[in-house]
């Protein structure tokens, strides 16, 4: 008898499931603002999921794949150039927030300081956050800056759930090399969610999974 994998990935979402993703975003997304401090996080009124990761994993990619607008969030190939806390409405059921990518950043040491500060005490304190997205690039898995975010995580009590991005760009050897790192990384942390969610902006693996999992998400 097969021992399953500690962390599947996510199966494909049944015909209900994937209707209800597909009608939660094509109802429409759109910028709501960009926050610099906590003070200016708008109203706690609606359950929120965040997308958290290294800087140019693909946050802002994946956010207009999702949404199906290709300039919603602003990409980068300059890694940093997410400064701020961007939230996007989904009709007026959920908050889309896209977080400032950790780890290196083409930015003075000060600007990066204060926006990690700002990344941490959102993750940390934001009541209405149902779900942390964790994105790893699917390349090279989980690395040690990802573990200090989901060890935040675990801290705060904040269930997250690992998508891993660019699928397309990876052999599958590597890719399965890479999962194998990010499931002995997730083993460490008890607000793991127990599915991942293999993804690619580019030719839409993972995007139904990924909207049926957030319309679920109450």
């Amino acid at each position: 008898m097969t021992t399953p994998l500690p962390f599947p990935l996510a199966p494909e979402p049944d015909a209900a499931a994937r209707e209800a993703g597909r009608l939660l975003f094509a109802q429409g997304a759109e910028f709501l603002k960009g926050v610099v401090a906590m003070d200016g996080l708008p109203p706690d009124d609606r359950p929120e999921v965040c997308f958290a990761g290294r800087s140019n994993v693909g946050k802002s990619t994946l956010i207009n794949a999702l949404t199906g607008r290709k300039a919603l969030a602003r990409a980068s190939n300059t890694p940093g150039r997410t400064q701020e806390i961007n939230y996007f409405t989904l009709t007026d059921s959920h908050y889309l927030v896209d977080l400032p990518g950790y780890g290196y950043a083409e930015a003075p040491i000060t600007v990066v300081k204060q926006w990690q500060a700002l990344l941490r005490a959102y993750l940390a304190g934001r009541a209405t956050l149902r779900r942390a997205f964790v994105l790893i690039d699917a390349r090279h898995g989980a690395k040690a800056v990802d573990e200090d975010i989901m060890g935040l995580l675990d801290k705060a009590a904040v269930p997250f759930q690992v998508v891993l991005t660019k699928a397309d760009k990876v052999k599958p050897k590597d890719r399965d090399a890479a999962l194998a790192r990010t499931r002995a990384a997730l083993a460490k942390h008890p607000a793991a969610y127990p599915e991942l969610i293999l993804t690619s902006s580019e030719d839409g693996l993972g995007i139904e999974t990924l909207r049926a999992a957030i319309a679920a998400i109450a």
